[in-house]
């Protein structure tokens, strides 16, 4: 089972500034594992031989990752044996399961981007959230996670009948190349992808997206070395996380959600909302309510966790 019982104007880049530590550990490297290849070769088994081919396709190419990405494997035991509390075999046991349901995440978006929403099914726990802050038409800042699956989110979205644009705040290089592949094969959507640069322009398009009313996409617990970082407890350790997300929900004259696409079964995904509810311009109340809410989701999807690098800082 993977569940368990300042007004809106233009800002100065220097919004991200903050404090920086000394180390900043180990962030992640700004790019993930696959390539283009990889998803040519899945899209097309799976619209040739089914859904249920491509996740049993899943089981040797696990077991590969498991072999060959000793970092990232020795990464997610960790935090299944120390920040999840599991026994030493059960940690490896999920170890497997846990990267088996990040192939799933990613053949389920492939899938539902490429015409085959009508297989899946669709749930709301704070939908009524997500309303009152499009009524408003203000723009928001939706904060998430790297769990789950939360590009998805836009179908949540198109649910609700509105005309909404959202950008989503990506970091991974080879975004570029990827979205142009996918662009040619699977259906448009209306999702613009905002590059995070070293020249931090990206400042200057997220506030253009919310000066036009848009929704903005970001993830709250990812860093490079470019990043300004926040401290703070995160599943009973200090963990590094950036501090842009929360700068910008503080200073920023918009609502603020924390939002997160779940994968809660086959076929089956669950939407949760919640309005940030704290102190106006204090980005580090911002920071503790959003590292509660997430170690609320991980309690129920503790398999969706998908930073695999040195989260906590173990090396050092």
């Amino acid at each position: 089972m993977q569940e368990k019982p300042l007004q809106k104007q233009s800002q100065e880049p220097s919004v991200l500034d903050t404090v920086e530590p000394e180390e900043l550990g180990t962030p992640w490297e700004g790019k993930s594992r696959g390539s283009v290849l990889g998803y040519r070769i899945y899209v097309y088994l799976m619209h040739k031989l089914g859904l249920r081919f491509a996740y049993t396709l899943l089981y040797p190419v696990v077991l590969y990752f498991c072999f060959t990405s000793r970092k990232n494997v020795k990464a997610l035991f960790y935090y299944l044996h120390k920040r999840q509390g599991y026994t030493y075999f059960k940690s490896w046991i999920n170890v497997y399961r846990g990267y088996y349901v990040f192939g799933q995440s990613l053949i389920d978006k492939f899938a539902i981007a490429s015409g085959l929403k009508r297989w899946y099914s669709f749930s709301f726990d704070g939908r009524e959230e997500i309303e009152k802050v499009l009524e408003q038409k203000k723009g928001a800042l939706l904060i998430s996670a790297h769990v789950g699956n939360f590009q998805l989110s836009e179908f949540f979205f198109a649910a609700l009948k509105k005309a909404l644009t959202v950008n989503l705040i990506v970091t991974d290089r080879e975004k570029r190349e990827i979205k142009e592949y996918l662009d040619n094969y699977l259906q448009k959507t209306e999702v613009n992808f905002i590059l995070v640069e070293d020249n931090i322009s990206h400042i200057f398009e997220i506030n253009a997206a919310l000066m036009r009313n848009e929704i903005v996409c970001i993830s709250g617990d990812r860093f490079m070395n470019i990043s300004k970082c926040l401290e703070g407890d995160f599943l009973g350790k200090k963990a590094l996380f950036p501090a842009g997300p929360f700068l910008l929900g503080a200073k920023l004259n918009v609502p603020v959600l924390f939002v997160y696409v779940m994968r809660g079964g086959y076929k089956k995904y669950n939407l949760y909302a919640k309005k940030a509810a704290f102190k106006v311009g204090d980005e580090n109340d911002l920071f503790d309510k959003y590292r509660t809410h997430l170690e609320q989701i991980l309690q129920k999807y503790p398999l969706q966790w998908f930073n695999y690098y040195d989260f906590w800082k173990t090396n050092q």
